[in-house]
């Protein structure tokens, strides 16, 4: 990320002052929020439309009925994918003993979801015996129970790693194995592939499969039909592509924003 472009940006409520607060904010498709963080853990959840988060260690698509959790002082920024109602949690570090440490995406229950919604509205100062405190209370119990879902696209910190990885983002249709690879870089395959699981935790064909997954959110979102999807991602077929996703998700692609719209409708 470019550190040029960061800064500090605060909203009030970020500051800690109460245990958990929160704000609203709605954006046009393509908006970008520039790279700053926060002084509390932020629980960042869009009721409409697709968010692209990236920070140093990776970047994370965020679906309406994903959240994505951020720690405390980490920079990021945004970018948005088709208009986003953003509804967004700042959790002070000491609000609850379980609150999770690691920026991941997270799944946001229907529970969850009506729980924000409302959370959002609530404007302090609230006090802990009052109808505020309890709704903030339950909350904080449903966040530290969330479970993290696999839409994270870690990045290495070594140089080469990093330009395969830039290449495979911006060109998920790149062709090239593992050995096209290593003879660009005059480095043996084995030598890449001991690199990829030591700093992303993932095999180099695991990697770009996760990088063509989150892509395929990002078009899916932007209204593209399946078998374009497909064809844009390297895949041989439409059911190639409808496989891998369904892995996944538990669903084919073209049920997954169809259902993600009914869910903020309901």
């Amino acid at each position: 990320m470019d550190t040029v472009t960061r800064f500090s940006l605060s909203h009030g409520k970020d500051r800690g002052s109460f245990p958990v607060s929160g704000r609203s904010a709605n954006y046009s498709p393509g908006f970008r929020v520039p790279c700053h963080h926060h002084p509390t853990a932020q629980l960042i959840h869009a009721v409409q439309g697709v968010m692209v988060v990236s920070t140093d260690a990776g970047q994370w698509v965020v679906p309406p009925t994903r959240g994505l959790w951020m720690p405390p002082g980490m920079w990021h920024q945004l970018r948005m994918v088709g208009a986003v109602r953003l509804r967004t949690l700042y959790f002070r570090e000491d609000a609850h003993a379980a609150l999770p440490r690691q920026c991941q995406v997270v799944g946001i229950s229907p529970l969850l979801r009506e729980l924000i919604l409302a959370a959002v509205d609530v404007e302090p100062p609230y006090a802990e015996d009052s109808r505020d405190g309890r709704l903030m209370r339950l909350l904080l119990d449903e966040v530290a129970s969330l479970p993290s879902l696999p839409l994270q696209l870690p990045y290495p910190a070594d140089a080469g790693l990093r330009g395969i990885c830039q290449r495979l983002t911006e060109q998920p249709d790149d062709p090239s194995t593992l050995e096209d690879w290593a003879r660009r870089l005059g480095v043996h395959g084995r030598t890449i592939e001991r690199r990829f699981q030591r700093e992303t935790g993932l095999t180099f064909g695991q990697w770009r499969q996760q990088a063509r997954l989150v892509r395929a959110l990002e078009f899916l979102a932007d209204g593209q039909k399946v078998v374009d999807v497909a064809l844009n991602l390297g895949y041989s077929s439409p059911s190639a592509f409808a496989t891998m996703f369904r892995q996944q998700f538990g669903m084919p692609p073209s049920a997954y924003f169809r259902d993600a719209s009914a869910s903020s409708r309901s």
